[in-house]
């Protein structure tokens, strides 16, 4: 007995060997490189010690101020408004009566699967001056000659703010739809039965059935905002400005655009890691379970 419990148990750490070798190797191993980094300065192979100095700089450098005030802007507004889309969409189309529930789920859910690139320069040409918004929008007299809507520092952030939130709601309408098909039907029935509107089931039943799942997308959505950084390069390339940049863009500049210091580069990326960590902290207390 104990002989073939010895030899099961070793055949599970082979499977589990190689996974946890390469994930040790490719994800925690770049991740105490890339810390040792934020302490160093230089550029190539030379680099030297120098305390805190890059994490201090980050208080006095004007950039990472404005990248951070942009992506917190991103975070404030396109979070919530995903959020609550993704919410309304799920619960519509869980509606019994609904039909062609196949169609709409998949079209709503198809964006979020499209190449972040190819998506990014299709917005692009749907603000562009000569683009299909403001044709539209001219053709139904709402506006009388055409907005260069990538070129001013507000609109260029709703142009930003509207192709993350077409990308990701129905990434967050799957989990709320899964959650929602795993409520007893008789729960609603019972509301019903008391006279409950639809509405007053949605937020009395529905929301707070969901609020582990709605905790979970808020999460997510938050680290993926924070580390916003393909939609803002390939539609405004950060302009007009700076006034579109993300943390994110910041790091590839300093890395790649600017002269290169990849120690001030690693600083700022472990900024969003502590940005990261504070704000899922803050949900977790907000919305996580009563003890």
């Amino acid at each position: 007995m104990g002989s073939k419990w010895n030899k099961s148990n070793l055949m599970g750490w082979q499977f589990v060997l190689l996974p946890s070798a390469l994930i040790l190797l490719f994800s925690f191993y770049p991740m105490i490189q890339s810390l040792l980094l934020s302490f160093q300065s230089g550029k190539g192979n030379v680099y030297h010690y120098v305390g805190l100095s890059n994490y201090a700089r980050l208080f006095s450098d004007p950039m990472f101020k404005q990248a951070v005030l942009n992506t917190l802007l991103y975070l404030v507004v396109q979070v919530p408004i995903m959020l609550m889309l993704g919410l309304v969409i799920a619960y519509f189309l869980n509606m019994p009566g609904l039909k062609f529930k196949g169609f709409y789920r998949t079209a709503i859910f198809l964006p979020c699967v499209t190449s972040l690139v190819s998506y990014a320069v299709l917005f692009k040409s749907i603000f562009a001056v000569d683009g299909i918004l403001n044709r539209m929008l001219m053709s139904i007299h709402i506006i009388h000659e055409p907005i260069a809507w990538l070129m001013d520092p507000v609109w260029a952030k709703v142009a930003i703010i509207a192709a993350i939130t077409w990308r990701w709601t129905g990434y967050n309408m799957i989990f709320y739809l899964a959650a929602m098909q795993n409520i007893d039907p008789s729960v609603y029935e019972a509301a019903s039965i008391d006279g409950a509107s639809k509405t007053r089931q949605f937020f009395s039943i529905t929301v707070p059935m969901l609020k582990p799942i709605i905790l979970f997308t808020a999460i997510i959505s938050t680290n993926g905002t924070l580390q916003l950084f393909d939609e803002v390069v390939n539609i405004t390339n950060g302009g007009p400005g700076n006034s579109t940049m993300t943390i994110s863009q910041y790091i590839y500049n300093l890395s790649f655009m600017y002269t290169p210091n990849f120690g001030y580069a690693a600083t700022v990326s472990y900024a969003i890691v502590i940005m990261v960590a504070v704000l899922a902290f803050l949900q977790l207390k907000v919305g996580g379970e009563k003890k």
